[in-house]
């Protein structure tokens, strides 16, 4: 069996390096993105930042405490998806099967380039070229599969690139700590050291059964990612087209306080299967079929994301324009389209950071106790009355 070729590619410190490009007094600096308010939090910082101890996710407030000096811009999402779109543009016309999981992240499966071309050295080409056509750098790793092209990345982050051979990848793993792997959030690792194990090696060499009893059906694949396993295929983004729930009632209502709750419940089993996927949805579409079969809908375009408290307003607020005829409704349903494979990018004007963790520990807690396992309690009452509810996925 032909090895596989996996690329994965990261635009290095994307939103600073977008603001560099518009504003090049800000290049050597310590610059700062993200929310301006009390409970702002940072989107992205520069390497001058990175070394006062400023990370992503970081509560700007500590921020600020750690680098005082730092410039902090409030960020400008409409530019970053523009120079994304370009970066987009080049990788497809370039290279055969490419999968974007973020705006600035992408896997391309090189397999067979070898006997043409060789990955390792069309990435490196790739590379250039962006860097060239764009003026913003990107770093990338190459090896067997996404798990360990990933780390490769970061690795050599920033303005790098790094191959691991097919047949070394547990050696490369091995002393990183358990952190690196990049299903392992901030939660999982504190465990994971909580229970001795500090390194990847350690992690790999642990019993199935032991993480499996720890960790539910997440232990299988802890173990594979430490061990250097990752079958996952580069999947383009727009091969799945649309998640949709959708719920016929046993009788018709004009309860709107119900109907609210249910749309929530629907919109919160969404996003799980959204996560559960690593997508992200760009498009959310509310439905309504009245008594008399008469069917509505009414839809709204957003940045890509896949969090309860983002998506949720979003369908209450086209649910509340929608339903305006105050008539019996038989149906309602909520569907998520314009799938982009990848985690939801950090939003620069609200809390999804530091919410992010708890979302990591309640689909944690669902895949090993099941989705009813724990609710938001907004959708308690929904869950209880909803009948005949239909999951779709299309094709």
């Amino acid at each position: 069996m032909q090895e596989r070729a996996i690329v994965h590619m990261d635009l290095d410190s994307f939103f600073v390096s977008v603001e560099r490009l518009r504003d090049s007094a800000l290049v050597g600096k310590p610059v700062i993105v993200g929310g301006l308010s009390d409970r702002g939090v940072v989107a992205a910082c520069s390497y001058e930042t990175r070394a006062f101890g400023v990370r992503s996710a970081m509560p700007m407030r500590m921020a600020m405490r750690l680098c005082p000096d730092a410039i902090v811009l409030r960020g400008d999402l409409e530019a970053y998806s523009q120079y994304s779109e370009a970066v987009t543009s080049l990788i497809m016309d370039r290279a055969p099967l490419v999968e974007k999981a973020s705006i600035d992240e992408f896997y391309l499966d090189m397999t067979g380039m070898e006997r043409f071309f060789g990955a390792y050295r069309f990435a490196t080409d790739l590379r250039e070229r962006i860097q060239k056509q764009t003026g913003l750098q990107i770093s990338f790793g190459l090896s067997v599969n996404k798990t360990v092209s990933k780390v490769a990345t970061n690795y050599v982050k920033p303005a790098g690139q790094y191959q691991v051979l097919a047949g070394e990848e547990k050696a490369f793993l091995a002393p990183m700590p358990v952190g690196k792997i990049p299903m392992i959030g901030s939660v999982t690792a504190q465990t994971l050291r909580n229970m001795g194990i500090v390194h990847v090696g350690t992690l790999s060499q642990m019993p199935l059964k032991v993480l499996e009893r720890s960790f539910g059906k997440s232990g299988v694949m802890l173990w594979e990612r430490a061990n250097g396993i990752d079958l996952r295929p580069v999947v383009p983004y727009s091969e799945q087209k649309s998640l949709s729930k959708e719920m016929t009632f046993d009788q018709d209502s004009t309860d709107v306080v119900l109907l609210r709750r249910i749309l929530g419940s629907l919109t919160e089993q969404l996003a799980y299967d959204l996560r559960g996927l690593g997508q992200c949805t760009s498009c959310v579409t509310v439905k309504l079929r009245y008594s008399n079969f008469d069917t509505h809908t009414r839809q709204i375009t957003l940045p890509a994301a896949a969090s309860d408290h983002r998506l949720i307003p979003a369908v209450v607020e086209l649910f509340e324009k929608l339903y305006d005829r105050r008539l019996l409704i038989r149906l309602i349903g909520v569907r998520f389209s314009k799938l982009l494979q990848g985690q939801e990018q950090l939003n620069l004007f609200d809390d999804g950071a530091r919410l992010a963790p708890l979302y990591h520990a309640m689909d944690g807690l669902k895949n090993r106790f099941g989705e009813s396992s724990i609710v938001r309690a907004s959708g308690l009452m929904g869950r209880h009355e909803r009948r005949n509810i239909l999951p779709k996925s299309e094709n």
